[in-house]
């Protein structure tokens, strides 16, 4: 089956946040899991990555990710990890021929771009990172290599939409703690429950960040088992584990 690469037009650079069509995988992680850190073999997660290195025209060696830990950490790479795997959940880079990917499973995978200085960022932004500030992370490293925040487009793929994400009072105490301004992402749920806007939210930090343009797909990962992983929904099934989608974005 032929890769589902779904695109933005407000990204000009080569990119695509990956469905789970045309994938290697089998069982419960049927499709294009790309993600080491599942129980899925090994071997099978390496066939799925080449095929998205060789569908956004890269070197497979040339497809990096990072180990992501939920902060706001970015890195900037310039082509593949000489050692161990940075810990870090945002990236940026500036280098011809090199694909940054980020994994999700319902958390944000938000792609940028400033086409004119031809920087690239990929960000991993669960509630967590967005919070902590990683957006905020990376368009602060793409200044340091020339990009300029008033040029940069960034779009936020498929995440779980605030339908889906049910949260209790603490998690909104936090956001509230943090900033008052955040309840305006919460509706009103069951009994004490909340339902949060995590892209919502991610495009509110990118505006207030000063990007030129911030969108989202539209894509609910917990909505659409066919297309999308979410672990989320996996919990909701019992299932041991899930799979992980992949976003890319080449310079």
């Amino acid at each position: 089956m032929t890769l589902e690469q779904l695109q933005s037009d407000a990204l000009s650079l080569p990119h695509g946040f990956y469905s789970r069509r045309g994938g290697a995988s089998s069982g419960i992680f049927e499709g294009l899991n790309c993600g080491y850190g599942s129980t899925d073999q090994a071997e099978v997660v390496a066939i799925n990555r080449a095929r998205v290195a060789d569908n956004m025209g890269v070197d497979r060696s040339h497809l990096i990710t990072v180990h992501q830990t939920h902060s706001p950490l970015a890195v900037h790479v310039i082509g593949p990890h000489g050692g161990s795997v940075p810990h870090a959940d945002a990236m940026v880079t500036a280098t011809p021929g090199v694909a940054i990917g980020i994994l999700t499973a319902d958390c944000q995978p938000v792609l940028f771009e400033d086409a004119e200085a031809r920087v690239v960022g990929a960000a991993h932004a669960g509630w967590k990172g967005a919070l902590g500030g990683v957006l905020d992370a990376t368009i602060d490293a793409m200044e340091t290599l020339g990009a300029n925040r008033s040029r940069i487009h960034a779009v936020i793929g498929p995440t779980i939409s605030q339908a889906a994400y049910e949260v209790g009072p603490e998690f909104f105490e936090r956001f509230h703690d943090e900033d008052p301004g955040s309840a305006r992402y919460f509706a009103a749920g069951k009994d004490d429950r909340m339902h949060f806007d995590l892209p919502g939210y991610g495009l509110g930090r990118l505006r207030a960040a000063g990007v030129a343009r911030a969108e989202w797909t539209h894509h609910c990962t917990y909505a659409d088992p066919n297309r999308f992983y979410s672990y989320r929904r996996s919990v909701h099934a019992c299932q041991a584990d899930y799979g992980r989608l992949i976003s890319v974005i080449r310079a």
